[in-house]
């Protein structure tokens, strides 16, 4: 039923506690997810820095902004500028090229306040690598969402059971965020054999819950087997994000930058090196310059290490 459970990797980023889940060193990817952080709970003191990433380039990926609390300010280079909160998502694809930054508003700073929330970045499909680079902003109303008996449901992305979020996702898959009131007994979309995703996991954000007759907390990831079709019981309040979809192949990892071919990342490194990427007009004064030392991964090869993705994960 499980095929393994991921410990996220715990990470203080000057008091900022983050939770690092894909990729891992034995499950590089989980369907096209190919990253996936947790960021916080954390509680940020008025007057702190709160989140404060410089502009900094992507390709050959979208990523998934979606809070729990708090609040983030997005700017990228194709001119816009917005701010997601609770219930919202922020998808921009990088395609071909794309650069932004992460911040918290000056008076959000000031006020202070809590952080939590989910980053994934999702490798786009051969035939959507180098497409033009978009971002689209989807407020609860274009998120289909369900609430009976305790258990809150709401797909954030992708279909599942029977519902489509209107996010403009570019391969198969699902992204659902469950709020489960102590108790609760549910199931997750149905895996290969019952016509359903090819990979799937579970990733517990708040509480502790029942697979099988496995218990797991916060801060765990379980992936399930391709025809597994488990029962999922919370034993406590919990919030449980559940992902999956159709593998897209192998990809290369640097930086912030995904490809399917060493040539695309080395034509990414050496364009932001030259300075040929463009930077948000209302963030232009500074940016994050190309490490020396960021290192190559493929799914099937061991991950070693290389520095913080600049994205406030």
């Amino acid at each position: 039923m499980i095929e393994m459970v991921i410990d996220a990797r715990k990470k203080d980023l000057g008091g900022f506690e983050v939770g690092r889940i894909l990729p891992f060193h034995s499950r590089r990817m989980v369907g096209p997810f190919i990253f996936l952080d947790h960021m916080g709970p954390a509680e940020f003191a008025p007057g702190s820095e709160a989140i404060n990433v410089r502009p900094h380039p992507h390709i050959g990926l979208s990523t998934l902004t979606y809070l729990f609390e708090g609040e983030i300010m997005h700017r990228d280079s194709l001119g816009y500028t917005q701010a997601i909160r609770p219930g919202e998502v922020n998808w921009m694809t990088a395609g071909k090229g794309i650069v932004h930054s992460e911040r918290t508003d000056p008076l959000k700073k000031a006020q202070g306040g809590p952080m939590n929330g989910m980053q994934a970045w999702i490798a786009l499909p051969d035939e959507a690598e180098e497409i033009d680079p978009s971002f689209q902003h989807y407020g609860e109303d274009a998120l289909p969402a369900y609430e009976n008996g305790g258990l809150f449901a709401r797909l954030v992305a992708g279909e599942a059971y029977g519902a489509k979020a209107n996010v403009n996702t570019s391969s198969p898959l699902f992204y659902v965020h469950w709020e489960m009131q102590e108790g609760v007994r549910t199931a997750p979309p149905p895996g290969k054999g019952a016509g359903g995703m090819s990979e799937r996991a579970l990733y517990v954000a708040k509480g502790q819950v029942e697979v099988g007759d496995r218990t797991f907390h916060e801060g765990q990831m379980i992936v399930l087997e391709p025809h597994a079709e488990p029962t999922v019981k919370s034993l406590t309040q919990s919030t449980v994000m559940v992902l999956g979809g159709e593998p897209i192949g192998q990809r290369l990892i640097w930086w912030n930058f995904v490809a399917s071919s060493q040539a695309r990342l080395d034509q990414a490194k050496e364009d932001w090196k030259q300075g040929r990427m463009k930077l948000p007009d209302e963030d232009d004064l500074e940016f994050i310059p190309l490490p020396e030392d960021a290192a190559v991964t493929t799914r099937s090869e061991p991950l070693p290490p290389r520095p913080e993705p600049t994205h406030p994960v």
